[in-house]
């Protein structure tokens, strides 16, 4: 159902531009920011979660800024030699009739399929694309340009994929979950297993190394000193979940993106899907496109920054989780404390600390200040789908932190967690802003 709203979606868009030429609308941000929310439903459909859907976005997002960055290689520099093992891209062929914005949504839309999805995935997309370009004006000609040269640049980081470990680590060992003081377990009401305990081992793109951000060690476990800090800690996330008000509350669930919610009532067990995190952060970047109405190629470099930003702090903070493998505050309080107690939020399968989102939303957040510039007021309505109101903010910094303040309400992470959390998220963000030379004789 998903899918024809979102084809649907690419018709009404384009509907009142029915007298417009194809070159029109290939050169509209909206027509990116479309395919890329076409992507964010079938990552959602398909059940992945938070950091293999990462992966998803990642290469797509790359693979259609190579485009630009060949079609106007005057204003962008190609990310070959910038990120980790990606060779030169090949070049379109001198006088080939190739529509750029066309190549882009193509490639896009190729890798976001290829990378992890069955063949076919997001083919009657892809396929309305084609017809829209065919029915406003496209030649023949540069219809099978654009879709050859999307083909080589997709071909090209479909190679470079395949070599960042992700095979290797779907055979890894299982996690084994050790019975220990302060130790990770599973969580209800699923008690589902550790997710992605190899995703360190996965090819970063611009840190130097996964131990080049490191946060202190983790609280000492002790549920009995009054004084301790850990103590401290429980109860004050205990507290605060019982003490909620409305807007915390309303807080916690905007940043939920829990991509897969298990609901249980009484013998029956069902599921519910939203966006990830990084889902979350694709929709904000759209949002910004649109508030600032950015160009075409802008906006597609906004998404392939923000896409290695969130990429690269996942593989950070997987590296945390999996080091300490901590103890969740549900796990703590129900056997210390209250055997009833629940988080506001659905507790994920992964250790506690560090905190995921607010790690990758950081990040994201220093990546579109460096796109957008700060003090960026705007509405997020990446949530209105899944019922839930829109939150207005006046800069990704703020948003970040009010991902940062979420996590606390929801119950699933510590106070000192996320704090940590936030202050590595935007290092390392602060980190791919300095090093990617993406648009040339600019700061972005």
């Amino acid at each position: 159902m998903k899918q024809l709203l979102s084809f649907a979606a690419v018709a009404i868009l384009f509907s009142s531009c029915h007298k417009a030429d194809y070159d029109t609308i290939f050169k509209d941000p909206n027509m990116y920011c479309q395919t890329v929310h076409q992507l964010n439903t079938v990552v959602m459909g398909n059940n992945f979660g938070p950091i293999v859907a990462s992966r998803n976005y990642l290469y797509a997002a790359i693979a259609g800024y190579e485009v630009i960055a060949a079609g106007d290689s005057t204003h962008y520099n190609s990310l070959a030699g910038q990120v980790r093992g990606l060779k030169p891209i090949p070049r379109p062929a001198a006088g080939a009739p190739i529509n750029y914005g066309l190549a882009a949504v193509l490639a896009y839309c190729k890798l976001g399929e290829a990378v992890t999805f069955p063949e076919g995935s997001m083919k009657k997309y892809v396929d309305s694309i084609k017809a829209l370009a065919s029915n406003h004006g496209m030649s023949t000609d540069m219809l099978n340009a654009s879709i050859a040269y999307a083909d080589t640049v997709g071909a090209a980081i479909m190679a470079w994929s395949k070599e960042d470990r992700y095979l290797e680590t779907r055979g890894a060992p299982e996690y084994m979950v050790k019975d220990s003081i302060g130790r990770w377990q599973p969580t209800p009401p699923a008690y589902a297993p550790a997710m992605e305990p190899h995703w360190s081992e996965i090819r970063y793109l611009v840190m130097d190394s996964v131990r080049q951000f490191m946060p202190p060690p983790p609280y000492k476990f002790d549920v009995e000193d009054k004084n301790s800090p850990y103590y401290k800690e429980v109860k004050l996330i205990q507290n605060k979940v019982d003490s909620l008000t409305e807007e915390e509350a309303w807080i916690a669930d905007f940043w939920d993106d829990n991509p897969f919610k298990i609901n249980v009532s009484g013998h029956l067990m069902f599921a519910t899907k939203k966006f990830s995190p990084s889902g979350h952060w694709m929709g904000i970047v759209g949002i910004a496109a649109k508030t600032t109405h950015s160009d075409f190629n802008t906006t597609v470099m906004a998404y392939a920054k923000t896409s290695i930003a969130m990429f690269d702090a996942f593989i950070q903070c997987w590296n945390i989780k999996y080091a300490y493998a901590t103890m969740r505050p549900e796990t703590a309080i129900n056997k210390y404390f209250d055997p009833n107690w629940r988080p506001h939020l659905q507790t994920p399968p992964f250790p506690e600390y560090t905190c995921g989102h607010c790690t990758i939303s950081a990040s994201a957040a220093e990546a579109l200040t460096s796109v957008f510039g700060d003090n960026l007021h705007y509405k997020d309505t990446t949530e209105m789908e899944f019922g839930i109101k829109s939150r207005s903010f006046t800069s990704f910094r703020e948003a970040a932190t009010e991902t940062q303040h979420s996590r606390f309400y929801g119950g699933i992470h510590y106070k000192y967690s996320t704090d940590l959390s936030h202050r590595m998220g935007t290092e390392i963000g602060d980190l791919v802003v300095a090093r990617l030379k993406m648009k040339k004789g600019g700061s972005n």
